[in-house]
């Protein structure tokens, strides 16, 4: 059973199941999705940038970035459709960032655990050279 919940577009309360917006605005949505698809279906609009496509349809330009953040606009097919990289902004068509800063952040992982890898042989070293022996007592005292 689903659970109650505000839908983010129109503040609607509605049983969020299988859909996070309310029966009304889903069925919105799927006639913007059929009003951009059926633009950028003709050969000629296959290029269109998503400012292209808004300016034709009037649709809102987050909706055509969920639909291809979903998947349900195949960049393959639309290769201008982008949205912008979570991190610098730069136009990308899949993912959350872009090649350039999953690099970046994939060199900054491999740093810090080289790092990581230093810091754990110095503590390593550290307690080889600082174990004491304790409890020896020469035999000569104890007479």
């Amino acid at each position: 059973m689903g659970e109650l919940a505000n839908c983010p577009r129109c503040n609607a309360l509605f049983m969020k199941q299988f859909k996070s917006i309310c029966e009304n605005c889903y069925k919105e949505e799927e006639r913007d999705f059929d009003t951009v698809y059926q633009f950028i279906r003709k050969k000629e609009n296959r290029t269109s940038t998503v400012d292209e496509v808004v300016e034709a349809t009037g649709v809102k330009r987050e909706v055509i970035m969920k639909f291809v953040k979903e998947g349900r606009l195949r960049t393959g097919m639309f290769p201008n459709l982008t949205y912008p990289c979570q991190k610098c902004g730069e136009p990308i068509n899949e993912g959350k960032i872009c090649g350039n800063c999953s690099s970046e952040i994939n060199t900054e992982l491999k740093r810090e655990q080289e790092i990581e890898e230093v810091e754990r042989a110095n503590k390593i070293k550290e307690r080889k050279h600082s174990t004491y022996i304790s409890g020896v007592t020469s035999r000569k005292n104890h007479r």
